[in-house]
């Protein structure tokens, strides 16, 4: 019996590990952020698109994990979405925990077993990356304490992470408090954890001032030098562009389906 193997085209066949790195402006829309992630993540494993990472910031919104404990939602959803914030359930893993204005969010699509590592050490590697940064600005942070993933200042929370990884390919990322209005918080247990508080480094360092672009751009490097990416481009994108991206990709992906089935 004949078999046919399928070879899918990629953009980048090289020996060097690259990422391309998306800034986008403004306050992205958790839904689209979404789709886009779910869009992109399909192209990364179908390997029409390199590594990517989105650097963004979401208008005020709550998302609950696939094991949530709903005791850690101290305000109904309606309550929630009377103070002007969305309401999420999601696929990633993690329980419930809040995004918005301030807070730098970071959404990796890599291949994670091209990075030669597990779920837990790439987990491990994303808590990494924020400590370094708290490190670099004299903060002493720490990983995972009190058995609980994400990043830590004493006993308040700086970062958290939730991730999914389905068919080798990472989405959704990590939370980093840059300088965001942490009342948003009191309407929740952050991450299901009793009796802990989170803060900010902009509160930590006491600097309201604080440059956001400047601590999402450490971030993205940090992740770069985390996971040993060579090969690194920066790009300044709306989320149109991105799309458009990912429309090239569909149809450099459908013109290769069809070589495969013997259409053209």
């Amino acid at each position: 019996m004949s078999r046919v193997v399928r070879r899918i085209y990629t953009l980048a066949e090289t020996a060097e590990r690259s990422l391309s790195v998306h800034s986008l402006p403004g306050l992205v829309p958790y839904s689209r952020a979404l789709e886009l992630q779910e869009d992109l993540a399909e192209k990364r494993r179908a390997g029409v698109i390199n590594d990517t990472l989105l650097v963004l910031q979401h208008p005020p919104v709550y998302t609950i994990g696939k094991r949530p404990n709903f005791h850690n939602i101290i305000s109904s959803e309606q309550e929630l979405e009377k103070l002007g914030a969305e309401v999420h359930h999601i696929k990633r893993g993690g329980d419930v925990t809040w995004h918005g204005p301030g807070q730098a969010v970071l959404y990796p699509i890599v291949d994670v077993r091209g990075l030669g590592i597990g779920a837990r050490r790439y987990v491990e590697g994303l808590e990494q990356l924020m400590v370094n940064v708290c490190t670099e600005r004299g903060v002493n942070a720490e990983a995972s304490k009190f058995g609980e993933t994400g990043v830590w200042v004493g006993d308040r929370k700086i970062g958290a992470v939730g991730v999914r990884i389905s068919r080798g390919i990472s989405s959704h990322g990590i939370a980093f408090n840059v300088n965001p209005d942490l009342k948003w918080f009191s309407h929740i247990v952050p991450c299901g954890i009793i009796g802990k508080s989170v803060t900010s480094l902009a509160l930590e360092l006491e600097d309201e001032s604080l440059d956001h672009a400047r601590c999402a751009e450490a971030l993205s490097q940090a992740f770069s030098k985390v996971f040993k990416y060579e090969d690194v481009s920066n790009h300044d994108n709306s989320i149109s562009f991105l799309q458009d991206l990912t429309g090239v990709a569909n149809i450099m992906l459908a013109k290769d389906n069809k070589k495969v089935a013997g259409l053209t």
